[in-house]
């Protein structure tokens, strides 16, 4: 049964550079694809609306209650989609034409007060995208010390004011809510600019929680395990460091001539994709091709603008 809060809350859903996933994913009917954020559906959705009988899509998520979401947008291409549940460093599967992850939070998390992921609403400090495991934020914030908090601000949330904060939410502690959580991190350091001063701290700890920076470590490492020759590999990323870890790890593989790289620098979403949906104006693609040595692409030496494009 869906639960009474997503039945209420169920805002327009805008994939990220839907048009430039699918052309860089170059999508065969037939073919085997993984959506590793299935989301509210959006991608999922649109690469199963590709695909005829024969082909296949696994669907996967590791927020519940997203996945029930992105069961009922993409029911119609039901018979050949695989949903499942888990986090990137669960993923199995081999012998795939195509992968695509979007490592952005759903405007659904953000704004649903009980899942504690924004200050936009308030909510208990939660912010697990697997709420079946792990620690809360309140956890975290309410029982580690102080020099550990500062760090996970500064490393994660590049917070300029970081021991600053930290030391105020070890005074104000027991920290109760996204809203209390909020106010002490204003007080200690007052808005400047038009972003709220605890934007970063949020940030941070969601990635602290969820364990952000290593499942994407192991994304990278087994997504071009999964991908046969020919396949593509999509990624959409938010935040800086983020992309460059994903600008690395493809040019690694690039190095050890194991893929083409596709997307020489990042795609950025259109200006009207940016005035649509304006969260996605801080996304960047990058896309590779895996390879075997004998690609004849790889012995030619072939730069990327040459043959680059997918195509629907």
């Amino acid at each position: 049964m869906t639960p009474p809060h997503i039945q209420a809350h169920h805002p327009a859903h805008y994939p990220v550079m839907l048009a430039e996933t699918l052309e860089y994913l170059a999508v065969k009917p037939d073919g085997r694809y993984l959506d590793c954020t299935a989301g509210l559906g959006g991608h999922t959705s649109a690469i199963a609306a590709l695909l005829t009988a024969g082909g296949k899509l696994i669907s996967n998520d590791r927020d519940v209650e997203s996945l029930e979401m992105a069961r009922t947008t993409a029911a119609e291409w039901a018979d050949r989609i695989e949903f499942q549940h888990g986090s990137f460093s669960e993923l199995k599967a081999t012998n795939l034409d195509g992968i695509v992850a979007d490592l952005g939070v759903s405007k659904f998390q953000l704004t649903t007060g009980p899942r504690g992921f924004s200050f936009q609403a308030d909510g208990p400090l939660d912010m697990r995208m697997d709420q079946t495991q792990g620690h809360t934020a309140a956890d975290l914030l309410n029982h580690s010390g102080e020099k550990a908090i500062a760090n996970w601000l500064h490393q994660f949330g590049e917070e300029r004011r970081a021991r600053k904060i930290a030391g105020a939410i070890v005074r104000a502690r027991p920290i109760r809510s996204t809203l209390h959580l909020a106010g002490v991190v204003e007080l200690a350091s007052p808005r400047t600019g038009p972003l709220h001063p605890a934007t970063r701290t949020f940030m941070a700890l969601r990635m602290v929680v969820n364990r952000e920076q290593e499942e994407l470590d192991a994304l990278l490492v087994r997504a071009p395990q999964m991908v046969k020759p020919g396949g593509r590999i999509v990624i959409i990323s938010f935040m800086s460091l983020e992309d460059r870890k994903v600008k690395e790890s493809f040019r690694e593989l690039a190095r050890d001539k194991k893929a083409l790289i596709l997307t020489k620098k990042p795609l950025v979403p259109s200006e009207r994709e940016v005035r649509d949906n304006p969260p996605s104006r801080s996304a960047k693609l990058r896309a590779v091709e895996i390879v075997d040595q004998a690609d004849e692409r790889l012995i030619k030496g072939m730069k990327p603008n040459k043959w680059q494009r997918g195509g629907i």
